[in-house]
């Protein structure tokens, strides 16, 4: 059997993943820029890591040179929320939140291809778009825009790496995670938003590891190229 690697494993959505495949018996391989919420997440999962900041675009080389062969899956939970209107918006931000979403996970794809290509069955790459890739939002353009092209490296992924490597995509609504703490510290506003979504509750990080533990098992060996909106229902229902 092989290893998951996780980019973000100390994040909300990463660090849900991590436990719940390592509890269904995967190894994993953390990847973070905090070293000892790394080195606690590796004491608790009994797993490897590799200390750094998807910016500096030398840690996917690192990464590829840590983990043993095979790669059985790759999760890139490594994201911005950037909520600006387009006056605002600077171009350091565009550039800033497409080198973290986009091509981020264009380079940890790339730099684990060959071990991917090890796997005993095709290898699973699961990203995470948006509800604001196929929704409007106000004060969303770069959020939008980067989430959007989450799902053009899709779906062109999944053609070019078929049929060795799957390549899906999830798009969550606002979830409940360290990263949006920000825009959910207001208890009103958070109650608010929750009440724009058919199921009446705002994502949590367990909803969209469920998902990705499901898209990274043998389960879903039929399933490549597909965006899932695990929206509570908000990009499809009025």
């Amino acid at each position: 059997m092989g290893i998951t690697v996780i980019y973000g494993g100390t994040g909300g959505i990463g660090s849900a993943v991590a436990r719940t495949i390592t509890d269904r018996g995967n190894s994993v391989h953390l990847v973070g820029r905090n070293a000892d919420r790394l080195q606690e997440a590796a004491s608790t999962l009994d797993c490897t890591f590799t200390v750094g900041d998807v910016e500096d675009l030398g840690v996917f080389d690192r990464v590829a040179d840590d983990v043993s062969d095979p790669v059985d899956g790759l999760v890139y939970a490594v994201g911005t929320i950037n909520l600006k209107s387009l006056q605002r918006l600077t171009e350091e931000d565009y550039l800033t939140d497409f080198k973290v979403n986009v091509l981020g996970a264009a380079l940890a794809i790339k730099s684990l291809i060959p071990a991917m290509r090890k796997s005993s069955d095709a290898a699973s790459v699961v990203l995470y778009s948006s509800v604001a890739a196929s929704q409007g939002f106000s004060l969303h353009g770069s959020t939008g825009m980067v989430k959007g092209a989450i799902n053009g490296l899709t779906l062109s992924l999944a053609a070019e790496l078929a049929p060795g490597i799957r390549v899906n995509a999830i798009a969550p609504t606002l979830t409940k995670t360290p990263l949006a703490s920000g825009i959910l510290s207001n208890e009103k506003m958070a109650d608010a938003l929750a009440k724009q979504h058919p199921l009446e509750r705002l994502g949590e990080s367990a909803d969209m590891a469920s998902m990705t533990a499901f898209l990274l098992s043998s389960e879903s060996s039929f399933i490549t190229g597909q965006i899932f909106g695990v929206d509570g229902g908000r990009s499809t229902l009025r």
